[in-house]
């Protein structure tokens, strides 16, 4: 199961150099935030569908250590080129074939529309619900106002049956 701190130390130091983090039932999740995070569904779809154009994956910093490859993201509407998504990902290389995992590490294609093109056997876990106050970088990386508040999720998703995929997406709200 992803740990939001494990995944925060993959590219900070201190958490609180991404933002501050609650975490939030369904309920406590205000539109259209609700409809974006709370389901067990790729990301790249959905916020796809949501925005009405397809997304860009922008690669901002990656780790390989052993089998797990690690990146910190952005996914841009295609449309205009504003950020819709901020993400921390974990593979962990073994549970995928060498096409779908060398795709990804491309860093091309958004990670979910990699494993749906390669027909990937695939089931998402959506794990908690984040209320995220954001540090300066995360502000400026999605363009949001002081004080304006984003969530999040943390989520697996499983590859051929094994837990292969570690996730924490953050959503803007337009």
């Amino acid at each position: 199961m992803p740990e939001l701190s494990q995944l925060i130390a993959l590219f900070y130091d201190q958490p609180e150099k991404l933002g501050q983090f609650e975490e939030v039932t369904a309920e406590q999740t205000p539109p259209p935030f609700r409809q974006l995070l709370a389901h067990n569904e790729h990301m790249t779809v959905t916020v796809e569908k949501f925005h009405g154009c397809h997304v860009d994956v922008k690669v901002l910093e990656t780790r390989n250590e052993g089998n797990f490859y690690s990146r910190k993201i952005l996914l841009t509407r295609q449309r205009d080129g504003n950020v819709v998504q901020y993400g921390i990902v974990r593979l962990n290389c073994d549970y995928l074939d060498e096409a779908p995992a060398n795709e990804i590490k491309s860093e091309r294609i958004p990670l979910g529309r990699v494993l749906i093109e390669h027909n990937v056997l695939r089931e998402v876990q959506l794990t908690s619900l984040w209320q995220v106050q954001p540090a300066e970088e995360l502000r400026q990386l999605m363009a949001l106002q002081p004080n304006e508040t984003v969530y999040g999720r943390t989520a697996l998703i499983y590859c051929n049956g094994e837990p292969a995929v570690e996730l924490l997406e953050i959503v803007t709200r337009d």
